[in-house]
């Protein structure tokens, strides 16, 4: 007797029949995926489309065909409510420079419901590993590249979105920090309800995987 297949794990996103062309060149047309929980790699050298999926998906672009979906949500018909379901940070962005970290990271917690409270030791360990300790009250137009990263990392990964978006983690940080980014992914990676989608040029070293989009395949 044959053991029964598994059951296919829920989408927590679902995109279907995703259109998007810039006016060179076309990025996507009619593209699928649906995306459970756990941590999902897109994966692709540089202009394969990954930054601009990551766009689309958290709304910065918009959609030229297709949808987006999450449980009832869908990205065109709930613009507000998808924004807090999704998290994403442009790693670039200056919108957020005149604030300081802390006051980014209150800010966060007022529109995502489930962000870690600032007195418990999950965040003080996210803090302390990301050594964002000492930078806490700096405006963030004062930081290095890579500490304005890992304070957009430590919102990600603290944050409690159904969705959580990254695009390239790993880039302008220290080694340590890096490590500590890596076991976060670990941790992600057994998420049941939620879905950290990663976008990078390699498959991130020690993660478990739930699956790989491979955009140029």
């Amino acid at each position: 007797m044959t053991s029964p297949a598994p059951k296919p794990q829920p989408a927590l996103l679902r995109v279907q029949g995703l259109g998007f062309a810039y006016p060179q060149h076309t990025v996507f047309q009619n593209f699928d995926a649906h995306i459970g929980a756990g941590v999902t790699l897109v994966l692709g050298g540089d202009g394969a489309g990954k930054t601009t999926l990551l766009r689309l998906v958290a709304g910065d672009l918009a959609l030229q065909a297709g949808s987006l979906q999450s449980g009832g949500l869908t990205s065109h018909a709930q613009p507000q409510a998808w924004r807090q379901t999704v998290f994403w940070i442009d790693p670039a962005t200056s919108a957020f420079d005149a604030l300081t970290p802390r006051q980014f990271f209150d800010q966060q917690r007022q529109r995502y419901a489930a962000f870690v409270p600032p007195d418990v030791p999950t965040w003080v360990a996210l803090l302390a590993g990301l050594s964002l300790t000492e930078y806490l009250d700096k405006p963030l137009y004062m930081l290095s590249t890579g500490s304005k990263r890992k304070v957009w990392l430590a919102a990600a990964f603290a944050a409690g979105a159904t969705v959580t978006l990254l695009d390239d983690p790993f880039a302008a940080l220290d080694k340590p920090s890096i490590r500590f980014v890596l076991q976060q992914l670990a941790l992600a990676s057994r998420w049941t309800s939620r879905a950290c989608v990663l976008a990078h040029y390699e498959a991130p070293e020690g993660v478990a995987l739930a699956q790989v989009i491979d955009l140029d395949a």
